[in-house]
């Protein structure tokens, strides 16, 4: 296998996650060598990281065209992913691409086609829905197709966050057109249902939902904000929002590789409205022989929940949460391991995936993974309008 260190990353983006990705390439040994944006904050960006070859003015081609970089990382806005992640692979670059995969299933299909073409031999493809790789997550994921909770009967959670709250919260996810047509549900729902897909080793085929539109009109700065980052309310005009801030979405579950979660029903409630949560994904999985729940604000305790025997906080690295998920853990019971470091883990899985030359598992999510979560929220906004149960 070749080590790590010997790949070499390229990164286009420079908002909230673009140094996310860096800080954890950069714990893993890996080399950043590439800062894609536009030309001040590139520079701005690179000359804090360290990264040698800066490209201005979104020079992507350029990036792409380094013998320096090995894989591209894509962390720019959704309605630039499909563009970026084609032109990429074209190149022979392996890409991470952050999540939505795309704005529409017509556009992922092409990265789904383009990945396909590629075969065995081509470049590895990840989408970026890194909650997989939440030692929590993966140590419900081996209980669950081992049959600990025996036949699984449904899941219950929610995504709750409070940074669009105020009408003077803006950020570009708000407009449709540069983040979809799906944002509180499409931003961070896909998260939820990716990762409780994860687990139950399922995927999601039906749909019944309701959004909803809170802020029917938002006042926004002249210019462009960072993700979670303040608006200047002094210079702010009005705008008509054409995206949710919340929703409820029921889903149901098709078969699993294991037997023991056929035909799931779960239900989510997802906001980006809720006052107090910061950023609260949570579910429980509740089965004929006892439930998990979790929640990634307390990201290293599962609770254990049975009927006829008490309840029991599995705390990570110790005895029923340490087997399992050895691979996928760095640190000692109570030194506590959170988002930076699943992001950390994730990139591990993939550049290894890279580095074996695909003879690893891919836990991490593919391009038909990204392609699938896209089409879930076409059916999403389909049910929504239709008010009734819709195939995904």
């Amino acid at each position: 296998m070749t080590p790590l260190h010997q790949l070499r990353a390229g990164i286009i983006g420079t908002g909230f996650i673009g140094p996310v990705h860096i800080e954890a390439l950069k714990r893993l040994g890996v080399t950043v060598n590439g800062i894609c944006g536009s030309t001040k904050s590139a520079r701005k960006v690179g000359d804090l990281w360290g990264i040698p070859e800066i490209y201005g003015d979104y020079d992507r081609e350029a990036m792409y065209a380094s013998p320096n970089i090995d894989v591209v990382h894509i962390t720019s806005p959704n309605k630039v992913h499909v563009e970026q992640c084609l032109s990429a692979l074209a190149m022979g670059k392996h890409v991470i691409c952050e999540k939505p995969l795309g704005m529409t299933t017509k556009e992922t299909q092409l990265v789904v086609d383009a990945v396909r073409k590629g075969g065995k031999r081509g470049p590895v493809f990840a989408v970026n829905y890194v909650c997989r790789f939440f030692p929590a997550i993966l140590q419900m994921r081996a209980m669950v197709a081992r049959g600990d909770l025996g036949k699984i009967i449904n899941v219950q959670g929610h995504f709750f966050q409070d940074w669009l709250l105020h009408e003077t919260d803006y950020n570009w996810r708000v407009l449709a057109s540069e983040g979809g047509k799906l944002r509180a549900v499409g931003d961070i729902g896909t998260h939820w249902i990716d990762a409780v897909s994860f687990v139950l080793g399922a995927k999601a085929n039906s749909v019944f939902a309701h959004i909803e539109t809170f802020h029917k009109t938002r006042k926004r700065p002249k210019g462009e904000v960072h993700s979670f980052a303040r608006a200047d309310r002094n210079k702010l005009i009005d705008y008509k929002v054409d995206t949710e801030d919340f929703g409820s979405v029921l889903l149901k579950f098709g078969k699993a590789g294991h037997g023991f979660a056929d035909g799931v029903h779960a239900n989510a409630s997802i906001s980006q409205v809720a006052a107090g949560w910061k950023c609260s994904l949570s579910f429980g999985i509740y089965g004929t022989k006892g439930s998990v729940r979790w929640d990634l604000q307390e990201p290293n305790e599962i609770i254990l929940g049975r009927r006829d025997e008490p309840n029991q906080i599995l705390q990570r690295g110790t005895p029923g949460f340490l087997e399992d998920v050895a691979n996928f853990t760095d640190y000692p019971p109570g030194h506590a391991e959170g988002f930076n470091d699943c992001h950390k883990m994730h990139y591990r899985a993939v550049y290894e995936h890279i580095a074996s030359g695909k003879k690893t598992e891919p836990l991490f999510a593919t391009a038909a993974d990204g392609h699938h979560e896209v089409k879930l929220c076409e059916a999403i906004l389909q049910s929504s309008k239709a008010k009734t149960w819709v195939k995904v």
